[in-house]
Order: structure tokens, then C-alpha cells, then sequence
């Protein structure tokens, strides 16, 4: 059984996406290059470290010992671990439900030794399963407290559902905030669990534009601070796996926003911001941007071989787009397909037709044969499916954004092309 595939161009013609691309209909190879991100509580921002974004916060951990058992390593290393606690269950806690008549009692006991403002509860695929009624909970635990209590569910089999868990935790991130006096100067940017990269000209362009006081979640240091984000004029989403929370804000507290995509080639980074200049009803004067961004277009080496892969600060496809315009050849891509990706498939395949498009988690995986022969590779996965190839890893936790991260990225590519 060879390695599965579509081409670029079938998946731009298909009616229906291959389920091979979707995880909840077949197993899930676990190979070097997913090991990161097939879980939604695993490495970099799982739903324990994203949902801890609330400032002031802990969080009680309501699990079976192999679920709490990732996440004493992974706290530790990503320091936050004195923010994890813990509430072991068992095969009879699972029969009784006795593990749910601790919780109040384990919240007691935390307040007692840190103090927190907020304590979030998060439960796992087990309890869901179960339909534990987390929020009825929550309620009775914040009435015998008197501590805030916010629900949260790692459930990984709800991965590709109408709210998989990264998108729900954005929802949870946002549940306290209150809607304040409105500040027109004032706006949020939700997409992601780690501030922008400062320097970013994104800043800088809206401060000119008259929106001065830019806020981030991942900015708020205290619960105070955090509920200033209530005086936004609008929230900016950057991200697709924002843009629920996004609805969510708008239906309760009437906060409106706009979504602006990240890209990478100059011209749609241009277009994207006229565009948002329009909608909002300011001027965006980044000529100055547009220009260095143009000038550092043309620098670009074509000609190269890239494979992308998904564990990078882009979307995939809209990157492979861009460089297949610049007349670089991307023959293979590692991504799960989903609806959202069609119509940037589209547009590669117009470019790049034959650009196999390989899913990194089918089992058929095992059989992968790396014989692309690429110069480079961009994304922490593709450097693992070519070990021997030069990689732009490109997903730290600072994340890059307009005019500022294409330049970048292109420095990154150049210094390896180099």
C-alpha cells in the first residue's frame, strides 16, 4: 500500500474531500512529523496551555492518569506547570461518577495554596462521552467558593467536528470578558495563544490609522487588564480557528469583527489591508511596507524544489501559491484538507497542478517514500519526512504577521538557499 495522495489539481476538481484527509474516520499514524500536533492537548498551544491564556488563572485537570500523565511533561517544559493541578479518576470513578463529587473539595484545596482568581476545569474525551454536565458544575463549585470557574473540554475525537477543540478553547479564553463603554481607538486581535512578533508592521499601521490601543489576550498580565478588551470598537480575527469565538463575542456583547487572512505574497498582503481600510473606515498607509515587501519579492532565488508541511506559521497552500508565482516547484505538501483550504487549492492548482498532497496522519504513511528531491523544506513536519534537507521550521511562537513576516520568511529562505 503505497503512501496516500491527491494531486493538487483532483483535489481542485472533486466534488467531496478524500476522507483520507479526515482523522476521525481511521486510525492515526503517529509518525515523527505529527507526534506535536495529533493530540489537542499536546506540544506548543494544546487546549491546557491555550485555555491558560486567562490571566490569573490554574487549571484542575479532571482526568485518567495517562491523560495527566503528558501533561506534567509537557507543563514543565513549557512552564506552566505551577499553574496545572490534577484530579486523578479510575475504571469505578468512571462506573459512579465519584470523581465529580471532588471537584468543589480539590477547588477548596487550590485556593488554599495559590489563590487563584480563576480556575478553569477541563475534562476528557471520558467524561465527555459520559455527558458530564461540566457547566452545572462549574456553577455549583463558583456558588461554594466563591472563586470564577470556567469550563474546558480536551476532547480529541470531536478533532474535525463542528467545534474541534482548538476553536472551542478560543470561545473558553473569551467566556469572562464584559462588554465596557466602547472606545473607538481601542481593538482586539484574537487568532492565536502567543502575541504577534512586535515588530510586525501590522502595529504600527493601525496605530497611524487611529486605532492606538491594541490588545492580545497573550498580552493581559492580570484579570483587570484582561477585561479592558471589553472596550474594543471590533475585534480583528486572524486566524479561521478564532473566528467562532469571534461569533460568539458579536452574539453576546455585541462586539463586532472583521476577518483579515494571514498571507504571504506583498500584493495580498496589500490587498488584505485596503480591504480592512474599507470595512472599518480608515485609511492604511503602508506604501512604505508594500514597497520594501516588493523589493525583497524580487530578491527571491527561483527555481528551488520546496516541500511545505502544515506545522508552520502559514496556511500551506496560500504559501505554496505565493512561490509557485515566484517559479519555485513545490512537489509535495503535508496537510490535512479541509473546506476552508478549496479555494487556495484552486489557485495552486492553476500553478502547480501535479503538487501531491499528502496527509502526514494516514496510516498509509508508514509506506512514504521520500524521493522528491527538494533543495529546502518549510514547516517542522516536512524537515522530519526529509531529515537530510535544509528546513525552514518557520512555527515559532511568535507569530509573524503582514509585510514584516514575508520578509522574514524570504531571509530565512534565502540564508538556506544560500
Amino acid at each position: 500500500m503505497n503512501a496516500f495522495y491527491t494531486t493538487a489539481a483532483d483535489l481542485a476538481a472533486g466534488k467531496k474531500i478524500p476522507a483520507e484527509y479526515d482523522p476521525s474516520v481511521h486510525l492515526i499514524y503517529s509518525s515523527p512529523a505529527t507526534l506535536a500536533y495529533n493530540s489537542p492537548g499536546a506540544i506548543g498551544f494544546g487546549v491546557k496551555r491555550a485555555a491558560l491564556t486567562i490571566p490569573e488563572s490554574v487549571m484542575l485537570l479532571i482526568a485518567p492518569a495517562s491523560c495527566g500523565r503528558n501533561s506534567t511533561i509537557l507543563s514543565a517544559e513549557e512552564h506552566y506547570r505551577d499553574r496545572m493541578f490534577y484530579l486523578l479518576m479510575n475504571e469505578t470513578d468512571l462506573v459512579t461518577s465519584r470523581h465529580l463529587r471532588k471537584i468543589t473539595q480539590a477547588v477548596k484545596e487550590i485556593d488554599e495554596l495559590c489563590h487563584p482568581k480563576v480556575v478553569i476545569l477541563c475534562i476528557t474525551c471520558v467524561d465527555a462521552l459520559l455527558a458530564t454536565d461540566l457547566e452545572s458544575i462549574c456553577e455549583k463549585t463558583a456558588q461554594e467558593t466563591g472563586l470564577i470557574l470556567v469550563p474546558s473540554t480536551m476532547y480529541a475525537l470531536e478533532r474535525e467536528g463542528r467545534k474541534p477543540p482548538m476553536v472551542q478553547v478560543h470561545d473558553t479564553v473569551f467566556s469572562l470578558l464584559k462588554r465596557k463603554p466602547v472606545d473607538p481607538h481601542a481593538v482586539n486581535l484574537l487568532g492565536w495563544f502567543s502575541p504577534i512578533d512586535p515588530e510586525s508592521d501590522l502595529f504600527p499601521l493601525l496605530q497611524k490609522a487611529g486605532l492606538t490601543k491594541i490588545r492580545q489576550a497573550a498580552e493581559m498580565k492580570t484579570l483587570d487588564a484582561y477585561q479592558k478588551m471589553g472596550e474594543a470598537n471590533f475585534n480583528l480575527i486572524l486566524d479561521p480557528e478564532a473566528a467562532y469565538a469571534g461569533e460568539q463575542l458579536y452574539q453576546r456583547l455585541g462586539m463586532p469583527y472583521l476577518e483579515i487572512p494571514r498571507v504571504y505574497a506583498p500584493d495580498r498582503i496589500h490587498h488584505v489591508y485596503q480591504l480592512l481600510a474599507k470595512a472599518v473606515g480608515i485609511t492604511i498607509d503602508d506604501d512604505e511596507w508594500y514597497a520594501k515587501g516588493k523589493r525583497k519579492q524580487a530578491e527571491l532565488p527561483g527555481g528551488r524544489r520546496i516541500v511545505i508541511g502544515e506545522m508552520c506559521n502559514a496556511d500551506p497552500f496560500e504559501l505554496a501559491a505565493f512561490l509557485a508565482e515566484q517559479g519555485y516547484v513545490t512537489p509535495e505538501i503535508f496537510s490535512n484538507v479541509i473546506s476552508r483550504n478549496l479555494p487556495t487549492i484552486k489557485r495552486l492548482a492553476k500553478l502547480s497542478p501535479e503538487t501531491k498532497v499528502y496527509t502526514g496522519i494516514s496510516p498509509s504513511m508508514i509506506n512514504f517514500q521520500a524521493d522528491a528531491h527538494p533543495d529546502l523544506t518549510i514547516g517542522k513536519d516536512a524537515g522530519q519526512w526529509y531529515p537530510n534537507v535544509p528546513c525552514v521550521e518557520w512555527n515559532s511562537e511568535k507569530q509573524p504577521f503582514g509585510y514584516d513576516g514575508f520578509i522574514k520568511l524570504a531571509d530565512r529562505i534565502k540564508e538556506v538557499s544560500a
